[in-house]
């Protein structure tokens, strides 16, 4: 069996719910290398998720690992960068049981641009100028992804006006193992997916292993 790799991606907005203790958004089984019960792996996976929700919560982002080969077992973990430390700490603690539950001997792996488990999420209400909107959109993260590579936290969230007195509100954000030219080639590529995942749309989310976006017409983030 060779070394693996648990890889969280752990955000409050995007797979679990805003509310703690809710179900989370979304979640992925890698298929590619599995683990039996009682397998030497299995005492490492249950200390690196304890291990990372201490890490994390201080800074938002924890990165680690725990045992030896062949039964290393690697993970991050990634708070959304406007999430106290608190809630931090119960949303790791919380994903840290879910994975377990819901991916009970499934091995993972992470270190660098990794969107294959990339998933969309959008607001079922449509825009009354999707044409101009479409562009704000993009104009928008694509300020915040040029905020959020120069960022140490690789994190970004702003506002632009739309029309009248409306704003449409976003954010930037990717994990901290990647590098800052990975960070801005990951958002990059995310962003340009936009048509295919909020055409028109009133608010939206791409959420990949390594970076995220999400907007809305309505503000949305934390103040901390």
């Amino acid at each position: 069996m060779s070394s693996s790799t648990l890889y969280l991606l752990l955000t409050l907005a995007f797979f679990l719910q805003t509310a703690l203790g809710a179900d989370p958004l979304f979640h992925f089984c890698s298929d590619s290398e599995n683990f039996s019960a009682y397998d030497p792996y299995e005492p490492n996976l249950h200390k690196l998720t304890a291990f990372l929700s201490i890490q994390a919560p201080p800074s938002g982002f924890g990165m680690g690992s725990i045992g030896q080969n062949p039964n290393q077992a690697y993970g991050l973990a990634l708070c959304r960068g406007d999430v106290s430390s608190q809630d931090c700490e119960t949303c790791v603690v919380e994903a840290g049981t879910e994975i377990r539950k819901r991916c009970p001997y499934t091995k993972d792996f992470f270190g660098h641009i990794d969107n294959g488990n990339m998933f969309f999420m959008w607001n079922l209400n449509n825009v009354s100028e999707p044409q101009t909107f479409n562009h704000k959109t993009k104009q928008l993260l694509t300020e915040l992804a040029n905020e959020a590579y120069a960022n140490p936290k690789l994190y970004a969230a702003g506002e632009t006006k739309l029309y009248g007195s409306e704003k449409l509100y976003g954010l930037t954000q990717c994990t901290r193992d990647l590098s800052t030219s990975d960070c801005k080639k990951c958002l990059d590529g995310i962003i340009n997916k936009l048509p295919s995942c909020c055409d028109g749309k009133q608010g939206g989310r791409v959420v990949g292993d390594s970076c995220n976006f999400r907007y809305e017409i309505y503000p949305f983030l934390n103040s901390l």
